[in-house]
């Protein structure tokens, strides 16, 4: 049994960017500095989503064929990962 990811983002585009802090928290104190790990992009292929391989965010291709599955189902697929391998 897999575990759903800890968080998912609902994308329109097929490149995004993770740096774990953005869209965690809002106000006016809010400081993502203190949060978070290096910026990285990522790419979403053909199975409409990737998790980010230093926080396990799920980024979903909106529309895509991973929208309105159950996360727990899919494979844990960082970028340059494998579905088939996991």
């Amino acid at each position: 049994m897999n575990t759903p990811p800890p968080e998912v983002t609902l994308v329109e585009a097929h490149r995004v960017w993770c740096d774990g802090s953005t869209d965690i928290r809002s106000g006016a104190r809010y400081r993502p500095a203190a949060l978070g790990h290096p910026k990285v992009f990522l790419e979403i292929d053909e199975h409409g989503y990737v998790d980010c391989g230093y926080c396990d965010r799920r980024f979903i291709l909106r529309g895509g064929p991973a929208e309105g599955v159950d996360q727990a189902s899919l494979a844990d697929i960082s970028e340059g990962g494998d579905p088939g391998h996991a």
